[in-house]
């Protein structure tokens, strides 16, 4: 029993936690950015697939090379940037081309520290604002599917609002479960359960290519949003906890990974923000030289999500209008609201900050190129313009 209290068993348990609540909390949002990004069915499984047995094996390697917890994720954010932009010039290859990239600056980062002092220069309320923009329309989501869809989506928010009072954490993969049960029970009304060979894991390569417009509206806020929101914060987390993440390796590893993700449909992977505190906390034992046993496995447990995420892609886009779109919409809104928070805070940046979100928010492309790019464009000259005049 000495053991189990404080040995091993806690940190293994707080790893498949780890892994369980950031799988089910973004699966959806995470799916419903491939397929807006143009990846059809089986490309759309090929990158849930990629993105979660890199992100499994990112975490088991950095955690048992440097006796540390450092949690390796999905880019959450970035796969809601990616579900507000749409398709790019150059279709599903050319998006794929972009997360190569965005993957290859993440290598470029680790080995040349100055990016991420690039990033950081961006004025945070300025970056927040954005991210809140690009979240608004997914967190809308939910309202709009109740209205026209009450009996599947209510079942699902209700699930989320009771779980959010009792337990914040679960709230979102439970209601995640709660979506799969309206799905199964839709899907066999229906007579329309996927066939087993669906079902069956398989990765599918998709050749990059480049276009003017997915490098500049994709790879650019996709790189900015995943470094603001999730590595530097990732970070910032790890060291509140008493460790100091390897930042040249980890930002390496993750950015590799990202690059060999990318052909097979994976958008981005990085380093947790908030899912690093359960791996990282005192839920994964007193002892925190032994908690690096939590991130393997974590990692562990996403190596083997990966094979189910075929299968479960398949049921979920089979589901009954609205009842995905609400569970990625709660699944946005701490994100959303925390965002908001950041971009507000500052009374002297709240009106560049507003215009940044309001363009965001509007979706409009120009010259091919989403919003999120001219949200940031448009905050930093206003920002610019009147720290100008103030000055």
């Amino acid at each position: 029993m000495e053991r189990s209290e404080n040995g091993t068993w806690v940190p293994i348990g707080a790893g498949v936690v780890t892994a369980l609540v950031g799988y089910t909390s973004a699966f959806a949002v995470v799916l419903a950015g491939l397929r807006a990004m143009g990846a059809s069915p089986g490309q759309a499984a090929s990158g849930l697939l990629a993105v979660t047995v890199t992100m499994g094996a990112a975490s088991a390697l950095l955690s048992w090379r440097y006796r540390m917890p450092i949690i390796s994720a999905w880019s959450t954010p970035g796969a809601a940037l990616l579900a507000t932009t749409g398709a790019v010039a150059g279709g599903w290859p050319a998006a794929v081309g972009a997360f190569a990239v965005c993957g290859v600056l993440f290598v470029l980062t680790g080995l040349w520290p100055a990016l991420a002092r690039w990033v950081q220069r961006i004025p945070t309320p300025i970056a927040q604002a954005m991210l809140a923009g690009v979240l608004l329309p997914l967190c809308i989501a939910p309202v709009t599917a109740l209205a026209k869809h009450p009996g599947a989506v209510a079942p699902v928010l209700l699930v989320w609002l009771v779980l959010l009072k009792l337990r914040p954490r679960w709230a979102v993969p439970a209601a995640f479960v709660v979506a799969l049960l309206v799905i199964v029970v839709a899907l066999i009304r229906d007579d329309a359960v996927p066939a087993l060979a669906a079902l069956a894991p398989q990765l599918e390569w998709t050749t990059p290519s480049f276009t003017f417009q997915a490098l500049t509206g994709v790879v650019l806020p996709l790189y900015i949003v995943t470094m603001a929101s999730q590595n530097i914060p990732g970070a910032a987390v790890m060291g509140s906890y008493g460790y100091s993440v390897p930042w040249r390796p980890a930002l390496a590893v993750t950015g590799v990974g990202s690059v060999l993700g990318a052909p097979f449909g994976g958008h981005a992977i990085n380093l947790a923000a908030i899912s690093a505190a359960l791996s990282a906390g005192p839920d994964a034992g007193p002892d925190t030289s032994r908690r690096w046993i939590a991130g393997v496995s974590s990692g562990a447990v996403n190596l083997v999500l990966g094979v189910f995420s075929t299968g479960l892609t398949a049921v979920v886009l089979a589901a009954p209008d609205g009842v995905i779109q609400a569970v990625a919409g709660v699944a946005l809104v701490g994100a959303f609201a925390a965002a908001c928070a950041g971009a507000m805070a500052d009374e002297p940046s709240r009106v560049p900050a507003a215009v940044t979100f309001v363009v965001a928010a509007s979706g409009t492309a120009v010259a091919g190129i989403g919003a999120a790019f001219w949200a940031l464009v448009v905050g930093i000259v206003v920002h610019l313009t009147l720290s100008k005049r103030t000055a």
